[in-house]
């Protein structure tokens, strides 16, 4: 049967009665086994160490810090150890100070996973890759203040409103007096009629 479909009959659990078999790819089924096996331990996580004293310079401190970067990058984690000599003992603020600058410089991509610790002449702190949380601010308290004193605000001078002068109300428009009628041209007078000659009176001669 599995030669039909040109695959592979496979066991895949030979102690159960009766065993088990599987119709598969069998070259195909053991390339996907290796790569899940290859995913799951594709990167193993180390514990890096760097040393730094309590004199080392701050650039060759810098420069310490860069390297434990490289190794946070790749997953790893990193463990600071200062060593303490004779009377260095004494001053152990001066590498919490450092390890506090490491801190701050690497909080980026780093967290505390395990935090300064005295050890002997070892002062130890491991950091571990991912974003540090930010640490919740603590609640503000109101202090109690003197008591206010109320003050009333400066008496603003009165002021008597200004009357806007009245004014007069505009005149109504002038109704146009009609013209009036032209008057009626006299009659003229009548002609003088011209005076009569007067005809001379024959005068008798005896």
């Amino acid at each position: 049967m599995a030669a039909d479909v040109g695959k592979d009959l496979v066991e895949v659990a030979p102690t159960e009665r009766p065993p088990v078999c599987r119709i598969m790819d069998y070259g195909k089924w053991k390339y996907q086994q290796k790569q899940k096996a290859k995913q799951q331990h594709s990167h193993e996580v180390h514990l890096k160490e760097i040393r730094i004293r309590p004199k080392t310079d701050p650039h060759d401190r810098g420069i310490k810090v860069k390297r434990a970067r490289t190794f946070l990058l790749h997953n790893d984690k990193v463990q600071f150890t200062m060593l303490f000599r004779g009377r260095e003992r004494f001053h152990k603020d001066v590498g919490r100070r450092a390890f506090d600058d490491i801190v701050e410089s690497l909080a980026d991509i780093s967290k505390i996973e395990r935090p300064t610790k005295m050890e002997g002449r070892r002062m130890t702190m491991v950091l571990t890759p991912g974003k540090a949380k930010p640490a919740p601010s603590p609640p503000r308290v109101q202090a109690a203040g003197p008591a206010r004193v109320a003050t009333s605000p400066p008496a603003t001078p009165a002021v008597a409103p200004t009357t806007p002068a009245a004014v007069a109300p505009a005149a109504p428009p002038a109704t146009p007096t009609p013209a009036a009628a032209p008057a009626t041209p006299a009659a003229p007078a009548a002609p003088e009629k011209p005076a009569t000659p007067e005809t001379p009176s024959k005068v008798e001669t005896n």
